[in-house]
C-alpha cells in the first residue's frame, strides 16, 4: 500500500498490546536453533570506503575516524546517536530517543535533520534528496551497519555538497569470501526487540552473494495521558548483494537491493517545563494519532575496471526513493472558524512557550492552554488541525572515480579524480485535517481538501567534479584538492486542491537558483618520528542552498591544526579547527518548530565557530592475560554570530556574540572496559553542556547539561555463541535534550536489553 494513502491507525491500550511482547520472547527464542555465520575478518571493498580503516584514517593529511565491528560490538547499539558521540567534533541534538531521524552536526554546523553535513551509505549520497531537501527524514538502520566513516576539513573534500563540516560515511555488511553469517537477537524493556541477521559468501568462479535482514521494535518508552496507545516503533529492513568478481579478471560487478519499512508513533509535541518536571515520560493525549510511515528503496550498480596494477576505474549507477507521511499534530485555531484549508493555526511551538512564560495566546489564557494540552478542557468544533504530511522523494545519480598509484620522481602518489551527475526531487502534496478534543479524544470534524497543506515540487540537478592528490615525500605528505559543485535548484507550486492525487491543474508560482562554485583545499602531514605526526589544513567549504530567492550560499573558510600521537596500541590526537563564516544559513523545515514557511531560507551573515577535538585510546595491560581498553573524547566548541540580525523567525533576535542553537561548549565522552577469554564488561559515560535552542537563549530557550553512563557485559560460551546485556541511562537521569519541534523532550529513560549471539 502506498505510504501517502495509509490512515491513522485505531490504538489500543497498551496492556493489550500483546503481540510486541511475544515476538520479543520468540524471537530470544528461536535465535538458539539459528546458525547462519558470521566472521570479524571481513575484507571492506576499498570502493565503498573512504578511509578504511583505523589505521587508514590515522594516515589521512586531515581528520578522519573510522568506528569499526570491534568497537560496534562492545555496547551493540542501534542508536546513530550514541554510536555518533564516539566521534570528536561530533554535536548531536536528541528528538525522539531511538536516534529514527537524528539531528547530527560535525564541527558546529546546523544540527537539524543532519542536513548540513553529507550523508553516505557506502559511499553513495542517501539523504532522500540531498539538493533539493536535504533534511534527513530517512536515515539508514544504523544497527545493520559493519562500520562508519567521519570526515572533517579537507579529508571531506572528496565528498559533498556539504564540506563544511563533513561527511558522515556508512559502511554496510560487507559480501564474505567465505560462506559465513551470524544471528543476533536481543529483547529488552517496553517490548523492545532486535533481530540482525545475515548469511553469505563468495564461490570459486567469483559469485558471491549476502543477504541480510534487521527487525527492531518497541512499544515506547512515553506513555499518552489519554491512554491511546504505544509511542514506539515497527522497521523491517532488507539488503541483498550480488557480485561476480572472478578470480582471473580484472573486472568486477557488484549489485545492492535495500528495502526499509518503518512505522513509528512518534510525534512533534513535546512538554511544558512545569510538566517535564512532574513525568518527563508522558505524552499530551492531543498527539494520540501521531504516525509515520515510511518506505526505502536503494538500487546500487557498480563497476570495477582495473585498468592497469595502479589505475582503477570504479563507475556507480544509484536509485534511491522514500516515502513519507507523517500525520501528526501541528497546532490550535482557538475559536474553530476556520476551515481545514484555511486554518488561523497558532503552533503548538507558541503555545508551549506561552505556558512556560505564563503570557496568554489570543483569546485563550495559560490556564485554558494547559487545559487543552492535558486534555481536561474540550475545544470548539475545528480547533485543532493534524495534517498529513505527504512526500515523495528520488535521488539517482552516476558517479566514476579513476584512482592511480603510482610514482613520480621521488614523489608517491595517490591521485583521485571523480565527476557525479546527480538528480533528485521532492514531491509535497499534503492534507490538512480539522477535529476537537472531547473527553480526552480527538474527534474528526473535517478531513480538509487534497493539497491544501502543500502542493509543490522542488527538483535539482547537479553536477561535481574533484580532484584530491595524496603526495608522499619523504616524511611529507601534501594533500591539494579541488571540488566543482554545478547546482540547479526550481520549485514549482500549484493551486490544485483537487481529489485526484497528483492533479495540479492551477500555476501558483515557481523560483529558481543556479549557483556554480569552486572549492580548493589542501592538508599537510609531516612525520615528525616514527610516532608522531603534525597535520595541518585550510580548505574553502560550502553548503547548497535552498530555492529561495535572495539567499546566498553558505560559505566558510576552514582552518585545523593538530598532532597526532601512535605507538603500541596507544592513539592519541588534539586538532584545533577554526571555521570562518562570511555567510551562516538557516533554512526553515516542519521540525524547526518556528512559524516560517517551510522550505524558506535565512541569511544569518557572518558568524565563526572554533574549537579543540581530543582522542585517546589505549589498552592500559598490553602485555596480560586480560585488556582494560580505555577511551577519552572531548569536543570544545565556541560558536557565535558576527553581526547583528533583525529578529527572525528562524534564528531569533540576534546580537553580535550569540551563540549558534543547538552547538554543545564542552562534550566529553569517557569509556572503559575489562577483556578476558570468556568474558567482557564495558561502560561508558557520556557529557554534554546545555546549549541555547535560539541565539537569544532567553527563559525557556536552553536545554539541561546532561550525563549518560552506559554499561554492557558479554559472555562468550565459545567461539559461535556468545550473551551479552546492556543497561542504558543507568543512573536514570531525565534531562530537557531538546525543545524543538514543539516543547521539551527528555532522553530515554533507563532501560535493559539483553540478546544472543551466533556464528560460525
Amino acid at each position: 500500500m502506498p505510504v501517502a494513502s495509509r490512515l491513522p491507525k485505531p490504538r489500543q491500550s497498551s496492556k493489550f498490546r500483546s503481540p510486541g511482547r511475544v515476538r520479543a520472547v520468540a524471537i530470544l527464542a528461536l535465535a538458539a536453533f539459528v546458525v547462519p555465520v558470521y566472521a570479524d575478518d571481513h575484507k571492506i571493498d576499498e570502493e565503498i570506503t573512504v578511509v578504511g580503516s583505523q589505521t587508514g584514517a590515522q594516515g589521512v593529511a586531515g581528520s578522519a575516524h573510522f568506528i569499526g565491528q570491534e568497537e560496534l560490538e562492545k555496547f551493540t547499539y542501534s542508536d546513530i546517536q550514541r554510536i555518533g558521540r564516539e566521534v570528536p567534533g561530533v554535536s548531536i541534538q536528541v528528538e525522539d530517543g531511538y536516534g529514527l531521524r537524528p539531528n547530527i552536526s560535525i564541527r558546529g554546523v546546523a544540527t537539524e535533520r543532519s542536513g548540513r553535513i553529507t550523508l553516505l551509505e557506502d559511499n553513495v549520497l542517501i539523504a532522500p534528496a540531498p539538493y533539493s531537501a536535504p533534511s534527513a527524514y530517512y536515515f539508514p538502520t544504523a544497527g545493520r551497519m559493519y562500520a562508519f566513516e567521519v570526515l572533517k576539513g579537507p579529508a571531506a573534500i572528496t565528498q559533498g555538497p556539504y564540506t563544511i563540516g563533513g561527511a558522515l560515511n556508512m559502511i554496510s555488511t560487507p559480501v564474505p569470501d567465505e560462506l559465513q553469517g551470524m544471528v543476533m537477537a536481543e529483547g529488552g524493556e517496553d517490548a523492545t526487540y532486535r533481530v540482525h541477521a545475515h548469511y553469505g559468501g563468495s564461490f570459486g568462479n567469483g559469485l558471491g552473494f549476502l543477504v541480510e535482514t534487521h527487525q527492531w521494535g518497541s512499544d515506547g518508552f512515553q506513555d499518552l495521558d489519554n491512554g491511546g496507545g504505544d509511542t514506539g516503533l515497527r522497521l523491517e529492513d532488507y539488503t541483498l548483494k550480488l557480485r561476480y568478481a572472478s578470480p582471473d579478471s580484472r573486472h568486477q560487478l557488484d549489485f545492492k537491493f535495500q528495502y526499509a519499512d518503518q512505522d513509528s508513533e512518534q510525534s512533534y509535541l513535546g512538554l511544558t517545563d512545569a510538566d517535564f518536571e512532574k513525568d518527563a515520560y508522558r505524552r499530551y493525549g492531543v498527539s494520540e494519532l501521531d504516525n509515520i510511515v515510511t518506505q526505502h528503496h536503494q538500487y546500487i550498480l557498480r563497476y570495477k575496471l582495473e585498468l592497469t596494477d595502479s589505475l582503477t576505474l570504479v563507475a556507480t549507477g544509484y536509485n534511491n526513493e522514500h516515502e513519507r507521511n507523517w500525520f501528526k499534530t501541528e497546532g490550535l485555531d482557538p475559536d474553530g472558524s476556520a476551515n481545514a484549508g484555511e486554518l488561523r493555526r497558532i503552533s503548538w511551538f507558541n503555545v508551549i512557550r506561552a505556558v512556560n512564560q505564563g503570557n496568554s495566546l489570543g483569546p485563550l489564557t495559560p490556564l485554558e492552554l494547559q487545559g487543552i494540552l492535558d486534555g481536561t478542557a474540550d475545544t470548539a468544533p475545528g480547533s485543532i488541525q493534524l495534517r498529513s504530511n505527504a512526500r515523495e522523494y528520488f535521488s539517482r545519480g552516476v558517479q566514476l572515480n579513476l584512482n592511480w598509484n603510482g610514482d613520480i620522481g621521488a614523489t608517491r602518489h595517490n591521485l583521485e579524480i571523480g565527476f557525479r551527475f546527480h538528480e533528485d526531487e521532492e514531491d509535497r502534496l499534503q492534507r490538512n485535517s480539522s477535529y476537537h478534543q472531547a473527553n480526552r479524544k480527538l474527534v474528526l470534524d473535517d478531513v480538509g481538501l487534497l493539497g491544501n497543506a502543500g502542493n509543490r515540487l522542488q527538483e535539482a540537478e547537479a553536477i561535481a567534479v574533484h580532484i584530491y592528490d595524496q603526495i608522499e615525500w619523504g616524511n611529507w605528505v601534501f594533500s591539494p584538492g579541488i571540488r566543482y559543485e554545478d547546482i540547479d535548484q526550481e520549485r514549482t507550486r500549484w493551486r490544485d486542491r483537487g481529489e485526484q492525487a497528483g492533479a495540479r491543474t492551477v500555476f501558483r508560482d515557481s523560483r529558481r537558483n543556479k549557483t556554480g562554485v569552486w572549492l580548493p583545499g589542501a592538508g599537510i602531514l609531516y612525520r615528525m618520528s616514527d610516532n608522531l605526526t603534525l597535520l595541518a589544513g585550510v580548505h574553502k567549504g560550502f553548503t547548497a542552498p535552498s530555492n529561495s530567492p535572495d539567499v546566498k550560499e553558505e560559505k566558510a573558510v576552514n582552518y585545523e591544526l593538530g598532532l597526532r600521537y601512535v605507538s603500541n596500541g596507544l592513539h592519541a590526537e588534539v586538532i584545533g579547527f577554526l571555521s570562518d563564516y562570511d555567510n551562516i544559513l538557516g533554512e526553515c523545515t516542519s521540525s524547526s518548530g518556528t512559524d516560517c514557511t517551510a522550505g524558506d531560507a535565512f541569511n544569518g551573515d557572518a558568524a565563526t565557530v572554533a574549537g579543540v577535538e581530543a582522542l585517546l585510546t589505549t589498552d592500559l595491560t598490553p602485555y596480560r592475560s586480560f585488556s582494560i581498553p580505555l577511551s577519552f573524547v572531548y569536543t570544545y566548541i565556541d560558536s557565535e554570530f558576527d553581526t547583528d540580525i533583525a529578529d527572525t523567525d528562524f534564528f531569533g533576535d540576534v546580537s553580535k556574540g550569540d551563540p549558534i542553537p543547538y552547538i554543545p561548549e564542552h562534550q566529553l565522552r569517557i569509556s572503559a572496559g575489562i577483556e578476558q577469554t570468556r568474558w567482557r564488561a564495558y561502560i561508558s559515560a557520556n557529557y554534554v553542556d546545555g546549549v541555547c535552542v535560539r541565539a537569544s537563549c532567553a527563559d525557556f530557550e536552553r536545554t539541561d547539561d546532561t550525563l549518560t553512563v552506559d554499561i554492557a557485559g558479554h559472555y562468550l560460551f565459545n567461539d559461535r555463541l556468545a550473551l551479552f546485556g546492556r543497561v542504558e541511562n543507568v543512573t536514570g537521569d531525565e534531562d530537557i535534550l531538546g525543545r524543538h519541534p514543539y516543547g521539551a523532550r527528555p532522553n530515554k529513560g533507563r532501560s535493559f536489553t539483553g540478546g544472543v549471539r551466533i556464528t560460525f
